[in-house]
């Protein structure tokens, strides 16, 4: 009997976990037409028809189902495995590849990526700066940072807490000029707002705890905080953002610190990790890095 070769078992896996042939091969550093030709040996092996192909995408026959639902899991376990064993060296090298919004990467990132990569030789870093969240598995990255208002929803992946950034609200003084004075969260609803996709309010804490919400209704909606903040500055609208972002223009007059005695929600960052006992001796260090030179 011809001896089965379990990367072909891998490969099936690969194309059902990544959703096509071309993004596992890209999972699996192979040619798009060796995964291809190792799903067709293993139906050929097996003497049945383990996928139906369009040209849209793919779908599992009875008998794919069956055997994706029995050998996936050791699969799975045997790249954690090789994962764990890599993570017990104290060698930081290979590829570390983070996707971070373009608000938190810009202004907390590059130092920590500069002082990595001076540290460890053998290092390299591709960061990818976005401005709508992503899937932590689309591109194989070993980090994804993420910012949300509320607590992280649950699901599969490792999610580690780094910064809870402070926020303001901001706007420019040709604005302001325009408007009476904002002397409480309320004041705020006669102004146009620059908001993020999904802002529906702001929230603002008073010294005695007590929380005002101001409902957003906003001009402009974008994820790309460098958008909303050249708008604040051409007096379009308030800006609510870090105030590390905008640290030059309130220095330079452009903008304006509002409600000096209230409170934003902060930003909350996680670095979100695929699934795993222990991470990566790069996506380890990366973090403790970032964890001991962080300023909110």
């Amino acid at each position: 009997m011809k001896t089965m070769s379990w990367d072909d078992f891998d490969a099936f896996c690969r194309v059902i976990e990544h959703g096509g042939f071309s993004a596992a091969a890209q999972a699996m550093a192979w040619p798009k037409s060796s995964v291809s030709a190792a799903v067709a040996r293993l139906e050929e092996e097996l003497k049945t028809r383990l996928l139906e192909r369009t040209t849209r995408r793919l779908r599992l026959t009875e008998a794919g189902e069956a055997l994706y639902r029995n050998v996936a899991p050791m699969f799975r376990r045997l790249r954690e495995a090789r994962t764990e064993a890599m993570a017990l060296g104290d060698a930081v090298h290979g590829t570390l590849r983070i996707a971070a919004p373009y608000e938190f990467g810009a202004h907390h990132l590059a130092a920590v990526a500069c002082d990595m990569l001076d540290r460890y030789p053998g290092l390299e870093i591709d960061i990818d700066v976005e401005h709508a969240r992503i899937d932590p598995f689309d591109r194989h990255f070993d980090i994804v940072f993420t910012a949300i208002d509320d607590a992280l929803p649950d699901s599969s992946l490792v999610a580690r807490r780094i910064f809870a950034l402070d926020r303001g609200v901001f706007a420019a003084p040709s604005l302001l000029a325009r408007h009476p004075p904002v002397t409480r969260p309320q004041d705020l609803a006669d102004l146009p707002f620059l908001a993020g996709p999904n802002e529906a309010d702001w929230a603002f804490t008073a010294a005695d705890g007590a929380v005002e919400r101001v409902p957003v209704a906003p001009r402009m909606r974008s994820s790309n905080a460098e958008v909303r903040r050249h708008a604040a500055i051409a007096g379009l609208g308030l800006l609510r953002v870090t105030a590390s972002y905008c640290r030059e223009a309130l220095r330079d007059g452009l903008l304006q610190a509002l409600l000096p005695g209230f409170t934003c929600d902060p930003l909350r960052i996680y670095a979100v990790l695929p699934g795993r006992h222990l991470m990566p001796a790069k996506v380890r260090v990366f973090l403790d890095t970032l964890a001991a030179t962080a300023r909110p």
